[in-house]
């Protein structure tokens, strides 16, 4: 963990989306040092699945040592950003800090994608981020040691970010372009950097996403935190920096990263928009094992799928044949009744080709084919890895985010195949 200094003591921070997660594990960071702070944020009534407001959050910071504004702010609403800017200004005196933290989420593919979706990504994240640093600057440029840090990536164009959530990818990569522009317009007035993540981080958001048993794959809101508090006491000359957190961490000293982990020795998802080396070169080495095995077979295989279309009733066999009839014995009118879904599975590679789970129609089934009725969800994977989900070596959120698997359809539903997935593996 990375001592306070004091560096902050008085400092005013503005930070968006302060009132849960990320936003307001900066905001307690800051707190310790005597800071100001700012909570700008939607959430005034308890929300009924969310955890904190902004005047809980208000509470937390006082007693972690700092003062407190909190303030009703969507950032969707220009007049309320000005609002709150002004209020800041009044109570404290000034801005030295603006923390660009809210973020809206929906990893859904172009046609999956509500137009008011696509909208409240563009509102929140690129636009928010844009007239919340337009309201901030002219006070910003009065203070001793301004910065400006949005929680956003750095902008890598591997098109394996774009493919499965276009929008998204679009809408966080606009955040890292005011980074980009204003870093330079602000030159020796305004530091103005990028923060991000290595690895996922446990948050509401991420419980949204990942489901149940998520949490051991990721790291505290603390590390994000200290790298945060990092930057911002760092003088305003560091700036036009995309930076990640454990990177940085490590350049300032910091050895022991388990005290992050939410359950150490774990191994944790890389976030979004970082290419993993290992795992490519892994899947690289395991497509050319591949496609080895399919040159050995070429002819044995055309054989066989010459076979296979002059009876199609013949039904495939191997791993994922196998574990289709484990999935179809341990179908229960129970998981019909608590899933509601039906999925279907298009795979490539040995024993490919389409396949479902259907968990909606009385008393469930799951085989080769397309299902009964219009599947919710359609999944797209290597049988390698199909079969590597369902015996619990692949996590599906991770397949996900590592672009190994691509989902068309019901998000929800897709989670809940996970938590059915943990519960089916010990008969795998």
């Amino acid at each position: 963990m990375l001592p306070n200094t004091g560096k902050l003591a008085g400092c005013t921070l503005f930070i968006t989306g302060a009132s849960r997660g990320i936003g307001k594990a900066i905001a307690l960071k800051a707190a310790k040092d005597g800071a100001n702070i700012v909570i700008a944020a939607k959430t005034a009534e308890p929300h009924p699945t969310l955890p904190g407001t902004i005047y809980t959050a208000a509470e937390e910071i006082e007693a972690a040592g700092g003062k407190a504004l909190p303030c009703i702010v969507n950032v969707r609403e220009e007049q309320q950003i000005i609002n709150a800017v002004e209020k800041a200004v009044k109570t404290f005196g000034g801005i030295d800090i603006l923390v660009n933290n809210a973020s809206a989420i929906s990893l859904t593919g172009t046609l999956e994608t509500a137009t008011k979706k696509v909208n409240l990504m563009m509102d929140v994240n690129v636009r928010g981020t844009y007239l919340t640093s337009k309201a901030c600057l002219p006070h910003l440029r009065k203070s001793k040691n301004p910065h400006i840090l949005n929680l956003s990536p750095p902008m890598n164009l591997n098109p394996m970010w774009f493919k499965n959530h276009c929008a998204y990818t679009i809408s966080k990569y606009g955040m890292s372009m005011c980074v980009l522009g204003m870093a330079e317009e602000f030159r020796g007035e305004v530091a103005v950097n990028a923060l991000w993540p290595k690895t996922a981080i446990h948050t509401a958001a991420m419980d949204m996403l990942g489901g149940a048993g998520i949490e051991k794959q990721c790291r505290k809101t603390d590390i994000l935190a200290d790298a945060a508090y990092c930057i911002l006491t760092k003088p305003k000359t560091f700036t036009g920096n995309f930076v990640i957190d454990e990177v940085l961490l490590r350049e300032e000293g910091v050895k022991d990263f388990d005290v992050y982990a939410i359950a150490p020795g774990h191994p944790l998802m890389p976030d979004f928009f970082l290419d993993v080396e290992i795992d490519t070169t892994a899947m690289k080495q395991e497509g050319a094992a591949q496609e080895k095995k399919l040159g050995r077979s070429q002819q044995e295989g055309a054989d066989a799928a010459k076979a296979k279309t002059e009876s199609a009733a013949a039904t495939p066999s191997g791993p994922v044949a196998e574990t289709f009839r484990v999935i179809q014995g341990a179908v229960t009118e129970e998981y019909v009744r608590s899933t509601q879904g039906v999925f279907e599975f298009e795979l490539s590679g040995d024993g490919g080709g389409t396949w479902y789970i259907d968990l909606k129609t009385k008393g469930g089934s799951a085989g080769f084919g397309k299902p009964p009725v219009t599947a919710d969800v359609v999944m797209s994977m290597s049988s390698a890895d199909f079969v590597k989900m369902f015996t619990g070596k692949l996590k599906p959120t991770l397949a996900f985010m590592t672009g190994r698997l691509r989902i068309k359809g019901n998000m929800a539903l897709a989670i809940k195949l996970e938590k059915m997935l943990s519960q089916l593996n010990s008969k795998l």
